[in-house]
């Protein structure tokens, strides 16, 4: 093969020979091996499993650690009132600029819980009005816990994202992962960059990686709210803390195969179910469809994934244009995304603490934990259905249960059902996904009912 710089980068005639040069393929590999070593190699950092993102991001947070919350208020304030100034008075210099005009000229809905939002923070802040509203457990969570761990991941994630998604390392590795990818879950190949990139770093950055591939055409309508509901999993990272918590450290190898295992069979499941098997092939108006990953007829799996992925790397913006995308990345969910956790993952937090909705949504599934012997079903019952408020509360709710055998269900269970309102279910809301409030309820509801046999078959077997 002549690697003349010449030489043209691709024939777009599928089959056709697929010269590149070796800039043109440096262009696909540096970026590329970079985003894998920042997104996708587990390290070992401070005695805990975790990515260079991740260190990354905790180096960022434990240098502004005091102040986070308040820059979160601050952003939330400034996000409400620029809101307010783009929905009502629409001045000309934000109107006329896109990226300002989807930013902060909003639909009331959207507006309103933007300014909820920026005065929960302030109440929260300055512990003004109802407690329930910035106690510790609620408010609090929200500004002083979440908060900060999204502003500082994001900072990270939304500036070097590109790395992982735009150079081409989605289509080299969705070619030659795309047959089992088809076959088990009906998902194109690159999805599974997705799934790893939600296990070893945050279901958040998952759901981010899933939006911006829909936007851009390399997901349809179904495939994109599959992969949202099924693919975004709970990190590593959040494991250890979630079997630390409730003081299941001692299984925690068999606890996270558990995990494993039942999630496995909820994306293969929930898919073929309503709503989601209702969702339709289509892609996003005015983009269409932009993903081809089968491979002509002669062609090597590996020859045809090298040649779309040094394609794709080749065809991006300049470097500088790419951190201009990483920057508006970062400022829509800082001023996009925030103002929305705030309001919903307090209001969802209250609802789970001051209110009995929680616990009688649940007593139907007492008689099914009572089935499935597992001991203390009245008090593990609410745990199984408050994750839907935050991912968090499952553990909160399950460690004064006294049976490690429930303890270990109620752990997993909180791991697997993957849609938690304070943090992914307002992102994929947030990231236009084609799914409604309800339907992630009722995803949420059939992520748990289809995990809760296998866990509690699984915890009979490794706790006894």
């Amino acid at each position: 093969m002549n690697h003349d710089e010449s030489m043209p980068l691709l024939d777009d005639q599928p089959g056709a020979s697929t010269p590149f040069s070796l800039r043109q393929l440096l262009i696909f590999l540096i970026p590329s091996l970079l985003g894998v070593l920042l997104f996708l190699t587990p390290i070992v950092y401070e005695e805990k499993v975790t990515i260079g993102l991740g260190v990354m991001a905790d180096a960022l947070k434990a240098a502004f650690n005091d102040h986070l919350p308040a820059i979160a208020t601050a952003l939330l304030l400034a996000s409400a009132a620029l809101g307010l100034l783009g929905s009502l008075f629409k001045p000309r210099w934000l109107t006329q600029r896109p990226a300002l005009n989807e930013l902060f000229n909003l639909p009331p809905l959207w507006l309103g819980l933007r300014v909820l939002g920026a005065l929960f923070a302030a109440m929260t802040f300055w512990q003004f009005g109802p407690e329930w509203i910035w106690g510790a457990n609620t408010g609090g969570v929200v500004l002083k816990d979440l908060a900060p761990v999204l502003i500082t991941f994001f900072l990270v994630a939304g500036l070097i994202l590109p790395l992982l998604t735009d150079y081409g390392l989605m289509e080299f590795c969705g070619t030659l992962v795309r047959n089992v990818f088809r076959k088990v879950f009906g998902l194109p190949g690159r999805s599974a960059i997705d799934a790893i990139a939600s296990w070893l770093g945050s279901g958040t950055v998952g759901v981010l990686i899933t939006a911006q591939q829909y936007q851009k055409g390399f997901y349809s309508a179904r495939e994109a709210a599959v992969i949202a509901t099924n693919f975004s999993i709970a990190s590593i990272a959040f494991s250890l803390l979630i079997t630390s918590f409730m003081k299941l450290d001692h299984l925690f190898v068999p606890f996270y195969l558990t995990v494993v295992v039942a999630g496995l069979a909820a994306a293969i499941i929930t898919p073929r179910i309503p709503p989601l098997s209702w969702k339709k092939e289509e892609y996003v108006a005015g983009v269409g469809k932009q993903i081809r990953e089968e491979v002509p007829a002669g062609t090597s799996l590996l020859r045809w994934g090298l040649a779309q992925a040094v394609r794709r790397a080749n065809a991006n913006p300049s470097p500088l244009q790419m951190v201009r995308i990483g920057v508006h990345n970062v400022v829509d969910i800082w001023l996009g995304l925030l103002p929305l956790v705030m309001a919903i993952g307090t209001l969802s937090l209250a609802i789970a603490e001051f209110t009995p909705i929680f616990n009688w949504l649940s007593y139907p599934l007492v008689p099914l934990l009572e089935a499935l012997q597992l001991p203390e079903a009245a008090k593990a019952a609410p745990a199984l259905l408050v994750g839907f408020a935050d991912m968090f509360l499952p553990a909160v709710l399950g460690k004064g249960i006294e049976s490690e055998l429930t303890r270990f269900v109620v752990a997993c269970i909180s791991l697997t059902q993957l849609i938690y309102m304070s943090e992914v279910g307002v992102l994929i809301l947030k990231a236009k996904l084609p799914l409604s409030l309800l339907e992630l309820f009722v995803i949420f509801v059939l992520r748990t009912l289809i995990t809760l046999p296998i866990i509690a078959l699984m915890a009979h077997w490794i706790v006894g």
